[in-house]
């Protein structure tokens, strides 16, 4: 008998790959829009529902899924702060996420929005798509072999970024708690505030650990930035203090910033608002301080290579959930419910 497995968000450019990579001949159901109030009975007598990070896997919906008879819930995202985790295991539950996926997807995505900063790009073709070719002083920039890049999180994804960089001539210097071998190959080490100090570019590659980083981009970290320092984040927007963000644009403390991520991006990301206000006034300021501020909609893992890992990883998942009873991105909600 077929699985039946259910997937939500999927764009219209993935329908593709979750066919091509359906190795187990799963029954598959592609939802174009993320999973939510309304649309969760769609899974109605799905065996398995696969989601992405900005689905809302609630308590209710979870609720809703097992009373359809979902058994498995999994998420083709590295995150998984978008689940109620502590109801997947109330419902019985079991659930999974990809562990990792092509770090080189965000880690390019970083290089790109540094880059673009850097070089003013974005500001000397929004001028020449207005048909003015004039070079003015804005347009003079410095070459990144000038510059010193911080990276923030030596792991899979922030020592891939600090190899980019350092094959553009970069000088590259890292924090991170825990120092890797590999890592100390390509970067040298600094302590937070000395990295901070000494950057033309940082880039951030921390995951959010509840409770403990919560807007760690806040006023005294982006005091410390050299004053024309460029800031990057592509990683959670849960780091950042868009209010402290938004302050050090407005007052010059800051020469530009790029990010793909928002805390409660859900409310706006993926969305035409085209002659709208976004509902948070902040985020709303911030667009509007293009160029200086560039913003990508969550695109860092929107790639041929990363999505093929991510829904490569899913279904094995799924498959060893059904073969084996257990999954090697299986999360243990027990552990995690009482972190």
């Amino acid at each position: 008998m077929k699985i039946n497995l259910v997937c939500y968000g999927v764009r219209d450019v993935e329908v593709e790959f979750f066919n091509k990579l359906n190795k187990y001949d799963y029954n598959l159901t592609l939802v174009p829009d993320m999973m939510n109030d309304d649309n969760v009975n769609e899974a109605n007598n799905a065996d398995a529902v696969m989601i992405r990070g900005n689905c809302k896997a609630t308590r209710q919906n979870i609720e809703k899924l097992a009373g359809f008879g979902v058994k498995y819930l999994l998420t083709r995202t590295v995150g998984f702060n978008h689940i109620d985790l502590e109801a997947v295991r109330d419902f019985g539950l079991k659930v999974a996420r990809v562990p990792a996926y092509s770090p080189n997807a965000i880690a390019e995505l970083a290089v790109t929005l540094s880059m673009m900063l850097l070089r003013h790009t974005a500001y000397t073709t929004n001028r020449t798509r207005e048909k003015n070719f004039v070079i003015d002083e804005a347009m003079f920039s410095k070459e990144i072999r000038n510059c010193t890049v911080g990276v923030l999180g030596a792991g899979r994804i922030g020592l891939t970024a600090a190899k980019l960089f350092k094959g553009l001539g970069a000088r590259v210097v890292a924090y991170d708690v825990f120092q890797s071998d590999a890592a100390k190959e390509v970067v040298e080490f600094l302590p937070m505030d000395e990295l901070l100090a000494v950057s033309d570019i940082v880039s951030v590659h921390v995951p959010f650990i509840k409770g403990e980083n919560h807007k760690m981009i806040n006023d005294d970290f982006l005091g410390k930035m050299k004053q024309d320092a460029i800031l990057v984040n592509t990683s959670r927007g849960e780091l950042q203090d868009d209010e402290a963000i938004l302050r050090a644009i407005e007052e010059n403390r800051i020469g530009g910033f790029g990010t793909d991520v928002f805390e409660g991006e859900s409310s706006f990301f993926f969305k035409n608002l085209n002659g709208q206000a976004i509902p948070n006034k902040t985020i709303d300021k911030l667009v509007s301080h293009f160029p200086r501020v560039i913003i990508t909609p969550h695109v860092g893992s929107y790639t041929d290579e990363a999505l093929t890992n991510m829904v490569e990883i899913s279904y094995d998942n799924l498959h060893e959930f059904l073969t084996e009873g257990k999954a090697k991105g299986e999360l243990d909600t027990k552990v995690l419910v009482h972190a």
